[in-house]
């Protein structure tokens, strides 16, 4: 994966964001599926779960894809495998979503690319949780 780097304020942008889509979203707590899903929520995020496997997360809907989403997200955030990924990001420019958020291990070249090539800002190799403790005022 070549440009991994990102600095504070790209970073930043996608933080500061609103709702997020968080796609590959676990019932297990053990997996970052949850953990992330469960972090967003905590941080006062409107966040919607998506994975086909599951009905409800949290007693919360979860959604089958991204087009049945109630509300555009600002920030689709991956926490699944890399072909998951990839097949996902194609349906972004025509939902709209100009941000990206591949989770470490959710990413791969072509997804990265697929992106960049589309004009949709993605962050990737660096976790959301991680950059959320970073912040001020970690609570947001």
């Amino acid at each position: 994966m070549e440009g991994n780097r990102f600095d504070q304020e790209f970073i930043d942008l996608f933080l500061d964001s609103e709702v997020y889509a968080v796609v590959g979203v676990s019932t297990n707590k053990q997996k970052y599926g949850y953990k992330v899903y469960e972090s967003l929520k905590a941080a006062g995020y409107t966040v919607y779960a998506v994975n086909p496997r599951f009905e409800e997360i949290c007693g919360e809907r979860c959604y089958p894809d991204l087009d049945s989403l109630p509300r555009r997200p600002d920030v689709v955030e991956f926490v699944c495998p890399p072909s998951v990924t990839e097949e996902t990001v194609k349906a972004l420019p025509g939902l709209g979503v100009e941000m990206v958020w591949m989770q470490p291990g959710a990413e791969s070249d072509e997804a990265v690319s697929f992106c960049r090539r589309n004009g949709i800002k993605a962050l990737h190799d660096i976790c959301v949780m991680v950059e959320m403790r970073k912040r001020p005022g970690a609570d947001r």
